[in-house]
């Protein structure tokens, strides 16, 4: 799974109903539903899921995206076929939250064919590993207990373990492993909830999993409960809005991720739960947030001594304002670059089958230019693109494709890419979505 990417995984547990592809429906990993709950009641005014403001300013809306980026299917009518819905994304001008106000958690129906794993990748490795020495360096974790929320199949939690002799417990229902403590590691197959009070912790990580649950201050007040008296520390990892906005990262707006924090809402839904925000660090190229933070005193409401980015909730105001016509532009300008290579009679791909490149070929118009998405993940080759129906293939069958151009959307796999590129002898020109 959010990186089970153990990077951008799931929130919401459902059983997947109506498949398009036949399969029989399973579980994926979960957040207690409890803290999720639909905003399209049209009878209540519109609030924000982090502060309950009613200061909401339009942003931008994308009609008939796919509702999941990460689901690939057995065949290109099914992958046709597939759900979609609507992003209506709303800014709190309170906070400085983003959300999508036509998020409907019911149409998500989540099950084993979601995969968005990233550990194939030796750069995401990388990043991995550094998290983990970080991690092992601010807590001194050999001996103690680490709790992940939403942990997949518990990739990073073994990597914390195995680097710093940890106690892992892991926690998510689509654990398909053996029982039992695994080198160090016990995956529960279960939502994490207040019933896991009773599993004390020295620190509790959840990455990657808030950006799914459409009521995060719920949730994040309940794992505060969960807390109770014991002084444990917490790790929550996040994409970051501010890259989305300002830099244009558009291709991970997709319908699973039903809300975008920024430092400021971040922080925010963290005090207001009864924490104190030790620190919000840019990490993964500016891409993601890492939030370290403890309980506050008791009696005492959240409070801060962070201070490494200032409040700007104007300037967020500011870039919000700017967005709609910046990603107009955007979409716009790689319309042209498609429209090009149709007619130049060359072949394109686009590498990575995850949720930029099926939101990019489900965006912009004239994708039938893109002849395959290309992913080094296994789980992947030999399915089909949402929405469009674009064939998924391994880095291998290039060869035969032959492609004049290869989109790489995530400049940080740029030099990963263009080395694999390379031994395969595969000489096609590599175009880079670059922040503007």
């Amino acid at each position: 799974m959010a990186p089970r990417r153990d990077e951008t995984r799931s929130a919401a547990l459902f059983e997947r109903a109506n498949r398009a592809d036949g399969g029989a429906p399973t579980c994926l990993p979960a957040i207690d539903l409890d803290c999720q709950s639909s905003l399209m009641d049209s009878s209540e005014p519109l609030i924000c899921p982090v502060c309950a403001g009613t200061g909401l300013i339009h942003c931008l809306t994308i009609p008939r995206v796919p509702v999941f980026c990460n689901v690939l299917l057995a065949t290109r009518e099914a992958a046709l076929a597939a759900p979609t819905g609507t992003l209506d994304l709303r800014f709190c001008r309170g906070c400085g939250h983003l959300h999508n106000a036509a998020f409907d958690p019911e149409v998500l129906r989540y099950s084993a064919d979601y995969e968005n794993s990233l550990h194939h990748s030796p750069r995401f490795q990388d990043f991995t590993r550094t998290l983990a020495t970080a991690l092992h360096a601010r807590h001194g974790l050999a001996g103690k207990t680490v709790a992940e929320i939403a942990s997949g199949q518990g990739d990073f939690l073994r990597e914390l373990a195995d680097l710093s002799g940890c106690h892992g417990i892991g926690f998510d229902p689509a654990y398909r492993g053996p029982p039992g403590i695994q080198g160090g590691v016990e995956i529960i197959p279960e939502h994490y909830s207040d019933h896991h009070a009773r599993r004390a912790a020295d620190l509790i990580l959840c990455r990657h999993a808030l950006e799914h649950i459409a009521q995060p201050a719920a949730f994040i007040q309940m794992v505060r409960r969960a807390i109770g008296t014991r002084p444990t520390a917490v790790y929550f990892e996040v994409p970051d809005a501010r890259f989305t906005l300002r830099d244009l990262g558009v291709w991970d707006l997709i319908y699973e991720h039903c809300g975008y924090f920024t430092r400021e809402s971040l922080r925010r839904v963290f005090r207001d739960a009864g924490f104190q925000v030790d620190g919000v660090e840019s990490v993964f190229g500016g891409q993601f947030l890492g939030l370290h933070g403890h309980p506050a005193d008791p009696g005492c409401q959240g409070s801060g001594a962070d201070s490494d980015d200032e409040v700007d909730l104007e300037g967020l105001v500011t870039l919000v304002a700017a967005f709609q016509r910046a990603y107009q532009s955007k979409v716009a300008h790689w319309e042209s670059e498609l429209r090009d290579f149709a007619g130049s009679g060359g072949r394109a791909v686009v590498w990575g089958a995850g949720s930029k490149g099926v939101s990019l070929v489900n965006t912009v118009a004239g994708s039938a230019a893109i002849a395959a998405l290309v992913d080094i993940n296994p789980l992947k080759h030999g399915r089909f693109c949402p929405g469009t129906g674009h064939p998924v293939v391994a880095p291998a069958e290039l060869s035969a494709i032959r492609p004049a151009w290869v989109l790489v959307l995530n400049p940080q796999y740029r030099e990963e890419i263009a080395a694999q590129l390379e031994g395969l002898g595969v000489h096609a020109e590599v175009l880079v979505d670059e922040s503007p």
